[in-house]
C-alpha cells in the first residue's frame, strides 16, 4: 500500500523543503506564513526550531553543504541566511530593483549564494557579506582573527549584540516587520487578557480534580 509512515499538518502551505546534508534526520521546510520549521524526522510532533524575520511567504531554501547553516528567497523580495539552530537571521541580502525570489542555492564550498527573482535576473551573493575574496595576506588573516575574538569574547554585552544584529532593511520591509511584531504583541496580549477573564468567570473549583 502507497501510505506515508508519518504525517505533519501544518497550518499553511510549504513551499519548499531542504534535508541537512550532515544531519540526515534532520529538515526545515519553508512556508507560506513567513517562517521556516525545523524538523527531527524521528519526532515530526513539534518543530526542534522557528526561524522567523521574514515578513511574507518564503519561497524556496537550501542547506549549505556544511549543514551549519541555510539560505531562504522570500516573496518579500529579500534572501536570509540562518543558522541551523538559531530562530533569527545572521544575514541578510537585497537590492532596490530586486523584486519577488523564487529559488536560491547554496555553492558546493559554501562560499557563495545564488538566487533567482521575478526581475528575471540571476545574482551572486557572498555567504559571509563581510569576508575578503582573493588574496589575503597574513597581517590581514591576523588583523581578522583578532577581531573575531575581540567580538566573540564580549558578545554578551548588549552594544555588541546590537551592532552584530544590526542590518539594513529595504524601508517597505522594515515597516511591515514592524507592523507584522505590533500585530503579534496585540494577540497576545488579547489572549491574554481573555485567558483572566475566563479565570474570573469560571471558578476553580470546575478545574480541580477529585481526589
Amino acid at each position: 500500500m502507497s501510505t506515508p509512515t508519518r504525517k505533519i499538518i501544518m497550518r499553511t502551505k510549504t513551499n519548499a523543503i531542504s534535508w541537512n546534508p550532515m544531519e540526515p534526520m534532520n529538515f526545515t521546510a519553508a512556508n507560506e506564513d513567513c517562517n521556516c520549521y525545523s524538523y527531527d524526522a524521528r519526532k515530526l510532533q513539534e518543530a526542534k526550531c522557528v526561524h522567523k524575520d521574514h515578513v511574507s511567504a518564503v519561497m524556496d531554501i537550501d542547506y549549505s553543504p556544511t549543514g551549519r547553516e541555510f539560505v531562504t528567497g522570500s516573496y518579500d523580495r529579500t534572501v536570509r541566511i540562518f543558522k541551523y539552530n538559531g530562530g533569527h537571521t545572521r544575514e541578510i541580502y537585497h537590492t532596490k530593483r530586486m523584486q519577488r525570489v523564487f529559488c536560491v542555492k547554496f555553492s558546493c564550498d559554501a562560499t557563495y549564494v545564488l538566487s533567482a527573482s521575478d526581475d528575471t535576473n540571476l545574482r551572486l551573493w557572498k555567504a559571509n557579506a563581510s569576508e575578503q575574496l582573493g588574496v589575503v595576506l597574513p597581517r590581514e588573516r591576523r588583523k581578522h582573527e583578532y577581531h573575531e575574538a575581540v567580538k566573540n569574547r564580549y558578545k554578551h554585552l548588549p552594544e555588541v549584540k546590537r551592532n552584530d544584529r544590526h542590518r539594513h532593511l529595504l524601508k517597505v520591509v522594515y515597516k511591515a516587520s514592524v507592523l507584522r511584531r505590533t500585530m503579534t504583541l496585540r494577540g497576545e496580549k488579547w489572549r491574554g487578557e481573555k485567558r483572566i477573564a475566563l479565570q474570573e468567570l469560571v471558578p476553580w473549583s470546575l478545574y480541580a480534580r477529585e481526589e
